[in-house]
């Protein structure tokens, strides 16, 4: 099983999940030309893949989501919420009715090899979720835009071997930042984003010796910066009464304009 994030951040979201039977994305928020791009250094093509899993309709997920269900017919599966959501978004042009196939939140299915069970997340849009997604006995999972955390979520991200996770923003920037203030509220609020902070207590919840690999990832342009991001979740780490330290786990930030390690176990 691999993970790879093709590209992660508020100007756009694409990740790469598969073994070697299966091969989906998670979210298509970036060019189809960039989509490709990621995956040739994969040695894929658009052909190869089994399957586009939508967790919500905000742009930074599902732009190149008309060019690519057109170019190469991709099964495209998101809850029914979402799926109503894109098909009201005009800028995405015409997408086959047949293409769209719902799921629904806490619902396990297969995607040929790979097992996927969305879960809900709280964030502003129709019905957002996050996936956990397992081959045989590996498992990972890709979850951002959450506002806040609950047990629900915790419970969905344990016992795993690889996780990409929302560190979106550093508080003090966002407040001292260039943003309206109604967006600031928006991000800070329960249907925003997860804190670098927030996002560190969270691994400190899920965290077993288990988990190999932590992608933090969807971070701001202008509310953060990597080092910041990397640091500060470390830190929580760190300071948790949990048994670990982040010298335990190899944490990295997934950049929004370059394709990641593919991390392969």
């Amino acid at each position: 099983m691999r993970i790879c994030s093709i590209a992660s951040g508020s100007s756009g979201n694409c990740i790469y999940v598969g073994d070697e039977d299966t091969h989906i994305l998670i979210d298509a928020g970036i060019s189809k030309k960039r989509i490709e791009e990621g995956l040739k250094k994969l040695d894929l093509k658009g052909e190869d893949l089994d399957g586009i899993f939508i967790t919500h309709e905000h742009n930074d997920h599902i732009a190149g989501l008309g060019v690519m269900a057109r170019k190469y017919h991709i099964p495209m599966y998101a809850t029914r919420g979402t799926i109503e959501a894109v098909k009201n978004i005009s800028s995405l042009g015409k997408i086959e009715e047949d293409l769209f196939s719902p799921v629904l939140p806490d619902s396990k299915f297969c995607c040929k090899t790979l097992l996927l069970t969305p879960f809900s997340i709280s964030h502003d849009a129709a019905d957002p979720v996050a996936y956990r997604i397992e081959s045989g006995e590996k498992s990972v999972a890709v979850a951002t835009d959450m506002g806040e955390y609950d047990k629900d979520t915790i419970e969905h991200l344990k016992d795993l071997d690889a996780v990409l996770l929302e560190a979106n923003h550093d508080i003090r920037m966002l407040q001292t930042g260039p943003y309206p203030y109604q967006l600031k509220q928006r991000i800070l609020g329960k249907y925003g984003h997860l804190c670098n902070e927030m996002a560190g207590r969270l691994l400190d919840a899920v965290l077993s010796p288990r988990m190999k690999r932590i992608f933090l990832g969807h971070l701001s342009h202008e509310n953060n910066y990597p080092d910041l991001a990397y640091e500060s979740v470390r830190m929580e780490i760190n300071m948790s009464e949990t048994p670990y330290r982040a010298d335990d786990f190899r944490i990295s930030v997934a950049e929004r304009g370059m394709v990641s390690e593919c991390f392969e176990f």
